[in-house]
C-alpha cells in the first residue's frame, strides 16, 4: 500500500469525515442528474467573446474568484450560464 502525506486542507478534509460532520445527499438519483446537466453545459462548446467593464467592477469579481479558489473567467461565466438559465425558465 502506498503512503501519501496529506496536506493541510485534506487532513482538515479527513478530520471531519472522521468527526461525523459530512451529512448524506438527500433525493441522491436528482441530485446526480442535476449534476450530470451541469457537466454537460460545461462541456458545451463554447465561443469567446470581448466585452468593457468597469476596471472596479472587474477586481471585485478577480477579489470573489479568489476566494472561491477559481479563475475569474469561470466565474464570469458560471454568472453568465446561471442568469440566462434562470430567465429561460421563467
Amino acid at each position: 500500500m502506498k503512503y501519501y502525506e496529506l496536506d493541510k486542507d485534506e487532513k482538515n478534509l479527513l478530520k471531519s469525515y472522521e468527526q461525523g460532520e459530512f451529512l448524506s445527499v438527500k433525493k441522491v438519483k436528482a441530485q446526480k442528474i442535476k449534476y450530470q446537466k451541469y457537466s454537460q453545459l460545461t462541456l458545451s462548446k463554447t465561443r469567446n467573446i470581448n466585452i468593457r467593464i468597469p476596471e472596479k467592477d472587474l477586481l471585485k469579481i478577480k477579489a470573489l474568484a479568489a476566494e472561491q479558489g477559481i479563475p475569474y473567467q469561470t466565474l464570469l461565466s458560471s454568472l453568465i450560464h446561471q442568469y440566462s438559465r434562470e430567465k429561460v425558465l421563467k
